[in-house]
């Protein structure tokens, strides 16, 4: 993965969600149907792919991967020539570079949810609270965060249909770079193991505290 995405990853902004397809009119009503299925979820997992637009390079790079989501557990794998997996416990994330035999440990919160911009998938239980919304088109909801979190300008959620029905995000730094996010056959409720969120380095990784 480049160094872009690494530092991406580092330093931009991303939360598990649940919603039905959007009233054109009235996204009240679907930010209630949002957060009434999303009380539903214990845990999930499925495929992404993950297009990343660098303005000032004019260049999109695309990636693709797994996800597994659990309370406030969640693990990104990106697959492919670079791959990196990106953990996140609680306060704390690591994003493991298994090429470069390292891993960057540091601290997560609000305030630094750029670090993953994926990880706003964890994090819609209260939107309300979080971010201004509004409608932006069919099947597409506006969301403005009322504090700052990190260099996120704005997000769109995609709605679909399905039984896990957000399709995707696309995130929009306050650079104009964009990251759109897919989601597919997304698997919900199936007792994903607490161990799967653990990191457990192999011989040799250095460990870089941020």
């Amino acid at each position: 993965m480049t160094k872009y995405i690494v530092s991406l990853l580092l330093t931009a902004c991303s939360f598990f969600v649940l919603c039905f397809t959007a009233s054109a009119s009235e996204p009240d009503e679907t930010i209630n149907r949002i957060q009434k299925a999303y009380a539903g979820i214990s845990d999930a997992k499925g495929g992404f792919v993950q297009k990343s637009f660098l303005k000032d390079f004019k260049r999109t790079d695309t990636y693709k991967g797994l996800f597994y989501l659990k309370a406030k557990k969640m693990k990104w794998e990106y697959h492919g020539k670079n791959p990196q997996t990106v953990f996140i416990n609680s306060d704390e994330i690591i994003i493991y570079q298994k090429n470069e035999k390292q891993a960057l440990r540091g601290r997560f919160d609000k305030a630094s949810y750029g670090q993953a911009p994926i990880a706003l998938l964890a994090g819609f239980g209260d939107i309300r609270k979080e971010f201004e919304v509004s409608q932006s088109g069919e099947r597409r909801l506006l969301l403005k965060p009322k504090k700052p979190m990190g260099a996120i300008a704005f997000v769109e959620l995609l709605v679909g249909d399905g039984e896990f029905p957000i399709e995707g995000l696309v995130i929009t730094d306050k650079h104009s770079n964009k990251t759109d996010i897919r989601l597919y056959d997304i698997t919900m409720n199936s007792g994903i193991k607490d161990k799967t969120f653990d990191f457990s380095p192999a011989e040799g990784v250095n460990i870089i505290d941020r």
